[in-house]
């Protein structure tokens, strides 16, 4: 593939993600949850549930017929403390890291499902553009990758996700992003998570999910 046509985002390149993610996340200390994950004011364990309920809503919204294209699919959001990420989906608490890390599963197979038996016309409702299967698939692979980074800094982890899996997110997601320095950085830095030498890091910063045909 050359520059101008990169390789497409797939469901693989999801289930990659979130395999890694939760491969990693399996080795924080049970005692660490409650930390704030990162520079988020969410614990470690409300941003899991933040990150499940992306690809949960990611996977909802291209489950209708006929996706709405102006507003999400009416699910109920509660927070549970003042500060936390309003979500559809929570853990059982009871079921402790293992059972958390479960949903997170669970909720990223069902976007991988989604994007491999929904036609690549469809199009499902995001404040950021009409995104199609793979921006869909795309959207749900930097939720993981660099919310994982954020879990990783508050557990005390170690991080770092493919190149290749980066570059393609990149190249789908954000094509005003350079192409001539590190894919994870790269990412990190679009998402105002890191510095890239010469350039200011962004304080707002937003994808483009819609296709660019």
């Amino acid at each position: 593939m050359t520059e101008s046509q990169p390789s497409p985002v797939t469901a693989d390149d999801l289930d990659e993600a979130v395999r890694l993610a939760v491969a990693t996340l399996r080795a924080a200390p049970e005692t660490a949850w409650e930390r704030k994950a990162g520079t988020l004011e969410w614990t470690c364990w409300e941003t899991v549930e933040h990150l499940a309920d992306d690809l949960f809503a990611y996977a909802a919204q291209l489950g209708l017929r006929m996706p709405p294209l102006d507003t999400y699919v009416p699910f109920v959001l509660e927070s549970r403390r003042p500060e936390g990420p309003a979500n559809t989906i929570h853990a059982d608490p009871k079921a402790g890291p293992v059972g958390l890390l479960q949903v997170l599963e669970a909720c990223g197979a069902m976007l991988s499902a989604m994007v491999r038996t929904t036609p690549p016309e469809v199009r499902a409702h995001h404040g950021f553009g009409a995104a199609d299967p793979e921006g869909s698939a795309a959207m749900g692979i930097v939720e993981t990758l660099v919310h994982t980074h954020d879990l990783a800094e508050g557990l005390g982890l170690g991080w770092a996700p493919p190149a290749g899996m980066c570059a393609r997110v990149l190249a789908r997601l954000f094509p005003d992003a350079p192409r001539d320095t590190d894919p994870w950085t790269t990412l990190l830095w679009v998402t105002g998570r890191a510095d890239l030498p010469g350039r200011e890091r962004p304080v707002k910063w937003r994808w483009y999910s819609a296709p660019r045909s």
